[in-house]
């Protein structure tokens, strides 16, 4: 495990990611950081309980990129997915590997590297959201959305859910457990 959690160059260790994607999400989260915080910023992960702290840095944005992403609900949604594609790599050693479909109760299909080239058995759907305001509780209560629209998604392949709190500098990643 690294000291830092690393939105640069994603598209070169994730093959979901084109380099047009990843930087579009490393850039809103840039954004959605700096409306908060300057960086470098400490940040605090959470998986399954377990909690560690890694160092986040980002361009700080300029005002044609602000006014790129002056849609505060997109701009969100774009962070969150460069922030906890991270986190699951740099806690869980998983990268994201394909987009996945609506109605599947994920965001992106995760695994192993050299999982899902030919089909997706080996991976693990990925849920995320982001919350610019708040604090754990506020991580915590979208959590708890995430995990419950993951469990009723359409796939039969496991799942994680995860949340970045921007204000909070919280990422919180946890395993989706099937209701019994």
């Amino acid at each position: 495990m690294s000291t830092r959690l690393n939105l640069e160059d994603m598209h070169e260790r994730h093959r979901a990611l084109t380099p047009s994607i990843a930087g579009g999400y490393q850039e809103a989260a840039g954004v959605c950081f700096s409306r908060h915080h300057t960086p470098p910023a400490q940040v605090e992960l959470e998986d399954n309980g377990a909690k560690s702290t890694k160092e986040i840095t980002w361009p700080v944005p300029n005002a044609r990129t602000l006014d790129a992403w002056a849609n505060k609900t997109d701009t969100t949604e774009a962070g969150a997915y460069g922030c906890v594609i991270a986190g699951v790599e740099e806690l869980r050693g998983l990268i994201a590997v394909r987009r996945a479909e609506t109605g599947t109760g994920a965001d992106y299909y995760v695994g192993f590297p050299g999982a899902g080239v030919t089909d997706l058995e080996d991976c693990i759907r990925l849920e995320v959201s982001g919350v610019d305001t708040g604090d754990y509780r506020e991580v915590e209560k979208r959590l708890l959305q995430k995990i419950r629209q993951a469990r009723e998604g359409n796939s039969s392949l496991p799942a994680l859910a995860g949340v970045i709190g921007f204000l909070s500098k919280i990422l919180v990643i946890r395993d989706v457990q099937e209701m019994a």
